[in-house]
């Protein structure tokens, strides 16, 4: 088992490079390449376990999917927009050279994992010193729903996502605002109305090895580690 956490680019050099060696080979993309299938471990790990190459999209992905997913298992979830903001410190030249595959591969997954119809990632390298933790917007528009339900799924999946990321947390009572018809938002395409909500985010790193602000790279390694030991279960129980 491979985990490749170098740049989009570079992965499908590695990817094709490995598998001529060792077609057997399991990889675990720690960067927005998407060769194999995107992966949220709370979300549709299950799905995966089989699969050769598994993506695990990007750390704002891994920060955000769970709460789009988290709303639209509740009501149907029409758009969907996250704002990632980490600390420039903690965004290397891999993550920079990666900025156009980040918000690419992020919209992608808010809809093929998180269950949104529409959506959009938008991500921000904050210059502030001292750096600041990482911190995670997640706005959906969705069908009228009950509010203490999605708000409900919403905590249990942050709780899921605890279990392999302790500093994962949210800031506040997740928001609700409904979108009356008469009076729509205009979001990406068109006008549109329903309940808007919107959840704010933490993820503070475990300062293992880095620091405790890197949350976006703790994130990812540890949703990464969740996904190679289950495959490993899988694996050994085969």
């Amino acid at each position: 088992m491979v985990f490749d956490a170098t740049s989009a680019a570079a992965h499908v050099t590695n990817e094709g490079l490995l598998r001529s060696l060792r077609p057997d080979i399991r990889m675990i993309d720690l960067t927005p390449a998407a060769i194999g299938p995107y992966c949220v471990p709370v979300v549709n790990l299950e799905d995966h376990l089989e699969a050769p190459n598994i993506n695990m999209v990007t750390c704002g992905g891994q920060a955000t999917i769970p709460m789009v997913a988290a709303v639209s298992r509740v009501a149907r979830v029409h758009y969907a927009e996250i704002v990632a903001s980490i600390s420039s410190r903690s965004a290397g030249p891999g993550t920079r050279a990666n900025i156009d595959e980040f918000t690419e591969t992020t919209s992608q997954a808010i809809c093929s994992v998180g269950g949104a119809s529409r959506g959009k990632a938008i991500i921000v390298l904050n210059p502030a010193e001292p750096p600041l933790i990482m911190r995670d917007t997640v706005f959906t528009l969705s069908d009228d729903a009950d509010q203490a339900a999605i708000e409900a799924s919403v905590e249990a999946m942050a709780k899921a996502v605890q279990v392999y990321v302790p500093g994962y947390r949210l800031k506040q009572r997740v928001q609700f605002e409904r979108i009356d018809a008469s009076a729509p938002i205009n979001v990406r395409l068109g006008l549109m109305s329903g309940l808007k909500t919107s959840i704010f985010l933490e993820v503070e790193g475990a300062a293992h090895y880095l620091p405790a602000y890197a949350g976006n790279l703790d994130i990812m390694t540890s949703a990464a580690l969740a996904c190679a030991e289950r495959l490993a279960e899988n694996r050994l129980a085969a």
